[in-house]
């Protein structure tokens, strides 16, 4: 723990505080839950709001970042377009589909994109956080919102 004194008072923190910055971005896609016993089995969609948290104990010392966490600019760049990769496809569990309905969709001129998991908000915040991180950022928590009211978070 550390403490300073100002203007006769003693402040106490805990040590490992972080700078954060906060960026989101949204889209729009339809899914189903493959084996899921409810009305989310059925296919539908969703407005994904991707709410993105990055963060570290100490700011940039020196160069173009100085007194920064990470551009602004950056982070958000990022989370767009990893949002636009998302925009208004349908989303899969691979395997949850028969071949024969998924090339009917696409000579349809559907836009499918399978996902080695069930597209739950839960696995979408971890997957997001996964490419994020992956591209060097250094993301904290991925909240990511089904609805308005409602969303799932990975934190580290």
């Amino acid at each position: 723990m550390q403490s300073y004194v100002q203007c006769g008072c003693i402040f106490y923190w805990e040590e490992n505080r972080m700078f954060e910055l906060k960026t989101s971005a949204s889209f729009d896609s339809a899914h189903f839950l493959s084996g899921y016993q409810g009305k989310c089995s059925n296919l539908h969609g969703h407005r994904w709001k991707i709410e993105v948290t990055v963060g570290q104990e100490t700011l940039q010392e020196e160069g173009n970042y100085r007194g920064m966490v990470i551009d602004f600019g950056d982070v958000k760049h990022a989370v767009k377009a990893l949002a636009d990769s998302y925009d208004h496809a349908m989303i899969y569990e691979e395997g949850t589909l028969q071949r024969a309905t998924v090339e009917a969709l696409l000579a349809e001129g559907f836009r499918l994109i399978a996902v080695p998991f069930r597209p739950t908000a839960e696995q979408f915040a971890k997957c997001f956080y996964e490419k994020l991180t992956a591209d060097g950022l250094p993301v904290r928590r991925v909240a990511v919102y089904e609805t308005p009211e409602n969303c799932a978070v990975y934190e580290v």
